[in-house]
Order: structure tokens, then sequence, then C-alpha cells
């Protein structure tokens, strides 16, 4: 239960009367009272006894965690020397890369801003990314940088920069900068806690995606938090990252929290599920984060799966995205005896962070997902009155923990899930009042979906909504009014918008009506569409 002086909390639910907050009931973790402090800088001086850090799972280069530290050292040298300052924002454009932390603890130990994209992003996208970030320089990897072009940004390259096209301005390569001489007397400027680290684009359900603003503070509860929760009782771990970096669970834990616990991590450049499998086997892995439908996956083959691949060595699978079932939770009990299944909610305007299980007792709280995590408040609003609620009763749930962007006027996050918190604390989200469509654990805002269909010549109105589906989790479904006369096929709307959207994107499921049904201050009334969807299934 988190201390909370002159304050009746309920020990059981977390709940005070007096204020109608919701306290964490799991243990509070103090964070460090020096001001002047970056994240890089945090992770690197804690003590640990481990050796390797990353693990390549495709070519098993490893890199130990005496030579991270020294080329973080030698890339923020060369950082400095190229005029990179406190304030600054930096592009990667990467896919998953043992390399990719190295880039970002470097940038921020100067107290410049890393900023994230996704490499399967249109070179659209990610020009209204680059507009609205403005970077000064890019990270990149050679095939990746036709996505970049009319930025005029200059380009390091992670990889080897032989064929490049002469149009590319490329400043230097990664391994070049790796290997140059730290200068202890670079320029640096003071980094305090308050101070930007990352700029991470959540997607949002009106418009264009936004950035969200994480200071050195915000990570470095983060990291005590995942290290208090992973390595209590100090064994040495091995975690396969499966997640992409540029999001911010992938950014947060596997770049960040685990480096400062001397976890290591084997790294997956693309999910692939053979190899990760055989990286399990290889590396001897014991935690496996995953989402949903890679854990059904798990689970609807798990003979075959454990008569070709070991995985003797699994100790726990960590579960995100979406609360699991009751025949979820106990398929893979049955079918992994020996494997934990612990599951986690958290959003990038709360750094990552918000509610976990952390045993399987927990977990079989079914369909929750977790207890308030160290130190965290919650409230639970009725999201028309804005009245705070108490115990078992569902509304809008804010946490404290968050970013400018999305607070309301006494400084809680606005997470838009509707939600309960029990009587014993646990939380369940009823109902995603963001509406976000959930595919594979990305995030596809159904407003940006509609609103690019909406461009299109024979489309009067459109609507977007979550279809369910139990390989990928949900995929985005569009109900469509076609102009008088028209007759647009479902093909023709699906190639529509597959060829200005990333793959996770894709409109994959297509119906005509002859109106969208609406309210009467004309927000689409998504819950009649998925009921119409979902009523033949």
């Amino acid at each position: 239960m988190a201390q909370v002086s002159n304050i009746n909390v309920d020990p059981r639910s977390g709940f005070c009367k007096a204020n109608s907050i919701f306290y964490s009931k799991r243990k509070t973790i103090p964070l460090p009272k020096n001001h002047s402090l970056d994240v890089t800088t945090f992770i690197s001086s804690r003590p640990h006894h481990g050796n390797i850090a990353f693990i390549d799972a495709s070519t098993g280069r490893q890199i130990t965690f005496s030579d991270l530290w020294r080329a973080v050292d030698s890339v923020s040298t060369c950082l400095a020397d190229m005029g990179i300052r406190k304030g600054h924002v930096i592009l990667l454009l990467s896919p998953n890369s043992i390399f990719f932390p190295i880039i970002c603890l470097a940038v921020m130990s100067l107290g410049a801003i890393i900023t994230t994209t996704n490499p399967l992003n249109t070179g659209g996208e990610i020009a209204k990314q680059i507009a609205d970030s403005k970077p000064v320089v890019a990270f990149t990897i050679k095939e990746l940088i036709p996505k970049l072009a009319g930025s005029s940004l200059p380009v390091v390259l992670l990889d080897d920069p032989e064929s490049i096209t002469p149009e590319a301005k490329i400043l230097t390569t990664l391994q070049e900068m790796m290997t140059k001489e730290p200068n202890g007397s670079r320029v640096r400027d003071r980094v305090s806690q308050d101070d930007t680290a990352t700029l991470l684009y959540s997607s949002g359900t009106t418009g264009a995606s936004k950035g969200v603003v994480s200071s050195h503070r915000n990570l470095i509860a983060m990291i005590e938090t995942i290290v208090g929760r992973f390595n209590s009782d100090g064994a040495q771990e091995t975690f396969i990252c499966t997640v992409p970096m540029f999001h911010i669970y992938g950014l947060a834990v596997f770049a960040m929290a685990l480096l400062a616990s001397g976890t290591t991590i084997v790294v997956l450049s693309k999910f692939d599920m053979h190899e990760m499998l055989s990286a399990i086997s290889k590396y001897r892995v014991t935690t496996l984060p995953l989402v949903p439908p890679i854990l059904v996956a798990m689970i609807n083959a798990a003979d075959q799966l454990k008569s070709k691949y070991d995985l003797s060595s699994l100790q726990s699978c960590l579960c995100g995205g979406a609360p699991l079932s009751k025949e979820v939770v106990e398929g893979f009990v049955q079918k992994y005896p020996t494997v934990k299944i612990l599951q986690g909610y958290g959003l990038t305007e709360s750094t990552g962070i918000g509610s976990s299980t952390d045993t399987l007792e927990e977990s079989r709280r079914y369909g929750t997902a977790g207890m308030l995590s160290s130190s965290m408040e919650a409230k639970i609003v009725n999201p028309d009155s804005g009245e705070a609620l108490s115990v078992n009763q569902t509304g809008y749930f804010s946490n404290e923990e968050a970013t400018a962007s999305t607070l309301d006027s006494e400084g809680w996050l606005r997470t838009g899930d509707l939600c309960y918190i029990d009587e014993d604390g646990f939380i369940f989200v009823v109902d995603r009042l963001k509406e976000l469509i959930k595919y594979k654990g990305y995030q596809v805002p159904p407003a940006e979906l509609e609103a690019l269909l909406l461009t299109h010549p024979e489309i009067s109105d459109a609507a977007v909504i979550p279809f369910p589906d139990k390989e990928v989790g949900q995929y985005p479904m569009a109900y469509i009014v076609r102009k008088a006369g028209r007759d647009l096929s479902e093909a023709a709307v699906m190639d529509f918008v597959a060829r200005q959207v990333a793959p996770y994107k894709r409109v994959r499921r297509v119906a005509f009506v002859a109106a969208i049904p609406k309210n009467p201050s004309g927000k689409i009334l998504r819950k009649d569409l998925i009921k119409l969807a979902t009523s033949k299934l």
C-alpha cells in the first residue's frame, strides 16, 4: 500500500473516501532526489552484476555492458561535435536493433530529445511527424532512406553506406561514431529531471497523431517501477524483445529499464514466430513479452511448438494490449504449466506504466488489467458529470502520471477508457472512449482512416470500427456511403486506403450502407455499427 500521510485509505481497495482517489497497493518506490540528473546517467550509475546487455537474435552478435556504455559515450561525443545541444530533436527511424538503445541513451545524455517513428509508416506519415517535431538529424538504415525524401534531413546510417543514392545527405555512420574516442571535456548542457527526454507519437482519435512529451523524471520513475517488478529477488533474467522499440513499451522497457538491472535482452529485428521460438531455445530466454494474438497462437499450437522448440527456460510471459479471458488464461496455464502469465496496462502518456498483474493468482482475476503500479494514483470519473466514483462504479479512468496535452484542470491524465476498480483494487477496462482499434498490438485511430476515406471522390460518408479477429485481435472495418449513382466496390475501397497508410492500418472489411448512424451532435454511433457488424458472428 502506498504511504499517504493523513489520509484514511481502505487497505483492501486502495480507495480514499475523503478525496475519491484510488492509491496503489504496491510497495512505494523511492525516486532520486538529485534534480540535476538525466536518465542515461541514472541508468549507467546503477550497480548490477550483468555481463551481456544485448544479443542480436539473427546474427548472434553481442554487446557487453562495458561496450554499451563506451559506445554511448562515443556517440554522444560525436553528436556534441556536430553541434547537437539540449532541446534539439533527433529522429530515429529503424527496426529493432541492438544499436537502438545506444542512440537513444546518447541523445538523452546531452539533454537532446529522441523521437521515434514506425518503419512501416509511409513517407507521407513520416513527413507529418517531421514537420511537427522538427528534428535536426535522422538516424536510419539504408532501406528506409527513401521515406525521408523531401525532408532534407542530414542522416546517420545504422548500416553499410554503399549503394546510397547521391541525393541522400549522409553525415556519417553509427559504426564510425562508435569507434570515436570519447571526449570527457565536450560541451554538455546541464540537464534536469524536468527536461524533455522523449517525444513519442501516440495515435489519436481526432485527426493526426500528436507528440507525447516524457521528461527524464517520467522515465526514471518508470525504470524504478519496472526494475522493482521484475528484479525483486536479484535473479539474472534474459528477456526477448518482440515488441517494437519505437513504441513506448519497447523503448521504455528494453532500451532503458532492463539495462538498469543488468538483464540480458535478445533482440528480434522484426517479429517472426519461428525466429522468436528459436531464440528462446538458443539463448535460454526466461521472460517473453507478447500481445494476445501471439499468446492465443502459442496455446493453439502448443503441442507442435513444444515438440519442435526447447521452451523449458521460459519462466513468465507478459501480455499487454487487451485483458485476457478466463479461457485464454486457463488454456495457457494448462499448456505451459511452468510459465507464469502476467498482464499490464499503460499508455504512452503515462510512460508505459499504469497497472499490472504480478502473479498468476492476480491474473486469475479474469478480465482485469491488474492493480495500480507502484506510487500511482487514479480516479474513476463519471464521463458526463465529472463526479468522482468509488469502488465497483464504472466511469472514465484518470491517472495522475501525465503529460500536459491530456490533463484536466486538476492535473489528472484522461486515459480515454471506461473502467472500474473492484473492492480488492483490481482495474477492469469496460470500454475504450478513445475508440482505438488494436491490430496485433498496434493502435489504429478510426478518425484518421475516416478522414482519408472522405477524400475519395465516390464516397459521401464513412465510419471505421474495430472488427474482432482471433489472429490479430481487431482489424479496421469501414462502413461506406457511396455518392449517388456510383458503383464503388469493396476491393477499390481497400486498395485506396492500402496505398496511403502503413500495413497495420489497412481496411480489411467493407460494407455499404445508406447512412452512417450519428447522434444529434454528429458523433458516429460506433457501438451501433459494431453491433451490426458482429451480429452474424
